[in-house]
């Protein structure tokens, strides 16, 4: 597939709030060991963030063996399981351990959408839309498990990958994040503004 190259640490290793829009129209590009390659166009993004500024963030209150990829290296994943069900995965940023990451919400499938669309166990007229459209369904049609937290993205078959020079640049918008019940007045969610595959069409 014909994307960017690979970001380096250096990228990720800046503040949250920086990393998170200039993630958008990125690649998030997943290559198996039998050859399929399935891989999106982010669209949403997250920033969640560290040393205890965001009550809304998985380390407001410190390291705990469940986050702690997130105090790791940036340019690694974390990946949590959300509600007992859904796995969703965050880019680490920042300096480690600071426990700072950008949680990929959505994405535009551009590669391997079939499979991605078998393995969501969507019925086959559901719209494309419908593939990604929030961090859950992400994980799952790309193949994210919670085996992938703390891997690298910046080598290996997981990685996020800059967008071609050929590919429009993204209309940036802001909002406040989806579902949080802490820290919910914070304008730190990004999106492709006009795409259709945000999880949200009307962000509120």
């Amino acid at each position: 597939m014909n994307t960017g190259g690979r970001f380096r640490r250096s990228f990720f290793a800046r503040p949250c709030l920086a990393v998170a829009p200039e993630l958008l129209g990125a690649y998030l590009v997943h290559q198996f060991d039998d050859g399929t390659l399935l891989a999106g166009r982010i669209v949403e993004v997250e920033a969640y963030l560290g040393e205890g500024s965001d009550p809304g963030s998985h380390c407001y209150r410190g390291k705990t063996p469940r986050n702690s990829a997130m105090f790791g290296p940036p340019g690694h994943l974390y990946v949590y399981r959300s509600y007992g069900v859904h796995a969703c995965a965050n880019a680490v940023c920042e300096p480690e351990g600071r426990g700072a990451a950008v949680l990929l919400r959505a994405l535009e499938p551009v590669a391997g959408s079939v499979r991605m669309h078998d393995a969501r166990g969507l019925l086959r007229d559901a719209p494309p839309r419908n593939i990604a459209n929030g961090p859950g369904k992400l994980c799952q049609a790309l193949g994210i498990t919670l085996d992938h937290c703390g891997t690298s993205l910046l080598d290996g078959p997981l990685a996020l990958r800059r967008r071609r020079a050929s590919d429009p640049v993204p209309r940036v918008a802001r909002s406040r994040r989806i579902g949080l019940s802490r820290g919910r007045e914070h304008l730190y969610r990004f999106y492709i503004d006009g795409s259709p595959f945000v999880s949200r069409a009307r962000p509120g």
